[in-house]
């Protein structure tokens, strides 16, 4: 029987992804904000993205309805566009925050079964 080796960090990595655009929406809900804020947000939440991965999420997002932007002048270079979520987006949002509540429910009680019997 061959050995096999389970890889948790792709297993990571796809939950990340998986959640990357509900962490997005959460992001802009508070406000207006350019991509690279966005960025540095979800950084400094552990959850590491890099730009080649945020912005054709952002413009998927846009084309979904759920973001749009402003253009607005910068101090340092040329004009900035800033994201906001639209009536649609914060829709989406209030619908993820439900499934992401029953969701942690449901793997809470899962972890602690499985707490119980290690």
């Amino acid at each position: 029987m061959e050995n096999s080796v389970f890889d948790t960090e792709n297993s990571r990595s796809q939950m990340r992804k998986g959640l990357l655009e509900y962490c997005t929406l959460l992001a802009i809900a508070r406000g207006e904000l350019y991509a690279s804020d966005i960025l540095n947000e979800l950084k400094a939440d552990n959850l590491i993205v890099v730009e080649g991965t945020l912005y054709p999420l952002l413009s998927r997002l846009k084309s979904d309805h759920l973001l749009e932007y402003t253009w607005k002048e910068s101090k340092a270079g040329p004009p900035r566009k800033y994201y906001r979520l639209t009536k649609e987006g914060k829709d989406a949002l209030e619908q993820l925050n439900q499934t992401w509540h029953e969701l942690s429910l449901s793997i809470n009680s899962l972890i602690k079964k499985y707490e119980k019997n290690n």
